[in-house]
């Protein structure tokens, strides 16, 4: 009605100061004209409304002007009420705020319209976040240093982890505003010129730069959300691709490709009426032969038609698929399990060990004297190519009359002693073996990389 668009050009002009008169024009959804009668009808009325010539004109009113607004219809007080009851207000640190606000505006509408307000506000509730969205991310940055970023008009140093490819890079950024989608906020920002576009539950870190924001001229936010939001939405060459659905889950493959859809989507006759198929062809678009791989997950209830390259990596990847789940998994041992202990259990012991290759022992038991390995014929005792070797010479701290320790399990040197491997041939003829005291337990490392012991 042109009373309520008198009024709202008395409160454009009032809150805006100067403007002009193709801005009032596209504000309102009505022609230049239209506004300049408009501007005459309020001048008769004694509204001290002027224009003013010029690159630089526009339509004023004088200094000092305030118009006295009693109050709101009902249809713009329940409009409020509805509007101003998301959850967004809380993400920015406004809950308490918005609250207080309300009451307030509910203290000064008309009694008549306070009932309408106050159902509007206990029957509509706007919910942003999405089914099974799962727990929400625990953003690095926070929300309140962006938001100061943006009204201090202050350049802003941003530490982004991308989700793509889990890389992390810096960014100094010029940010024009915060925007909240679907219940995720994001930053809208220029980075040296160019539009970008940032979730901030993905911000690690963000720091305020003693420099003014650098904007593009001529820019506001719903400018630039509107690019970055067109070159999502939009794709500039996309695939497109038939699927033949199963009726029966028709409903449920239209919901979960509804932003893929290329053209208006098929309609299920209903039960009873008609001729029922037990297939549908659907046409999709998507951006890339890699992100219509997605089809896969319904199975053999979504058919591929065309093209023909997306069958051909959809009969891979479900080859690949069934090749995987055709054997056991391997089995997955714990950490502790796997790693090698630093000493063998109590029941271990040197005889159940394998020797390393190359590497023989005597029947004898350790003794306290120097370690001798016959590897490769060399060693104490007699070789396999016939040269002899040194006897072993036993220590002070052997007893003459205690027996060989021969076959004692367990009877290896530990990290200062070393076993013999010396046979009892190696001694001087006529002479008796001497005799050898048991050693104690050497670890598995000693075992493995620096003793053969006698079994």
């Amino acid at each position: 009605m042109r009373s309520e668009r008198l009024l709202s050009i008395m409160l454009l002009l009032q809150t805006h100061g100067q403007l002009p008169a193709g801005e009032l024009a596209g504000r309102l959804e009505v022609s230049v004209r239209t506004v300049m009668r408009d501007v005459q009808a309020l001048s008769a009325a004694g509204v001290p409304v002027y224009t003013v010539r010029g690159p630089y004109g526009g339509i004023a009113l004088l200094p000092g002007y305030r118009t006295n607004v009693t109050g709101l219809t009902a249809g713009e007080a329940r409009a409020l009420f509805v509007l101003l009851s998301g959850s967004a207000h809380a993400d920015l640190g406004l809950g308490q705020a918005i609250g207080s606000a309300l009451r307030k505006l509910m203290a000064a509408l008309p009694a008549p319209y306070r009932p309408d307000a106050d159902l509007a506000s206990r029957r509509i509730l706007i919910d942003p976040a999405r089914w099974r969205g799962g727990p929400a991310r625990a953003a690095g940055a926070d929300l309140a240093v962006l938001q100061q970023a943006v009204f201090t008009d202050r350049r802003l140093r941003l530490r982004y982890g991308h989700g793509r490819n889990n890389q992390v890079r810096s960014y100094t950024l010029d940010p024009y505003g915060l925007v909240n989608k679907a219940g995720v906020w994001y930053l809208v920002a220029d980075h040296r010129s160019e539009p970008r576009l940032f979730r901030t539950d993905r911000a690690l870190s963000a720091a305020i730069l003693d420099q003014p924001v650098q904007r593009r001229a001529g820019l506001e936010l719903a400018d630039v959300w509107d690019t970055v939001r067109r070159v999502i939405d939009d794709i500039p060459a996309p695939l497109l691709v038939t699927v033949s659905v199963r009726r029966e889950i028709l409903g449920k493959f239209l919901r979960l490709h509804q932003a893929d859809l290329a053209g208006p989507p098929p309609i299920d006759p209903a039960p009873g009426t008609g001729h029922q198929p037990e297939r549908v062809p659907v046409d999709l678009r998507f951006p890339s032969l890699g992100a219509a791989e997605i089809l896969l997950d319904f199975g053999t209830d979504a058919e591929v038609l065309a093209p023909a390259e997306l069958r051909q990596a959809l009969a891979r990847k479900a080859a690949q698929a069934a090749a995987r789940y055709a054997t056991d998994p391997e089995p997955q041992l714990p950490a502790a399990i796997t790693r090698q202990p630093d000493r063998l259990p109590a029941s271990a012991h040197a005889g159940s060990l394998r020797r390393r290759p190359g590497v023989t022992s005597s029947s004898s038991g350790c003794s306290g004297g120097s370690h001798r390995r016959t590897r490769h014929g060399r060693g104490s005792g007699s070789s396999g190519t016939g040269r002899p070797t040194r006897p072993i010479t036993p220590t002070a701290s052997t007893s003459p009359t205690s027996p060989p320790a021969t076959g004692q399990p367990g009877s290896c040197a530990s990290s200062t002693r070393t076993c013999t491997t010396g046979s009892p041939a190696s001694s001087a003829p006529g002479s008796a073996a001497p005799p050898r005291s048991p050693a104690p337990a050497c670890s598995a490392r000693t075992l493995v990389s620096s003793a053969t012991c006698s079994t």
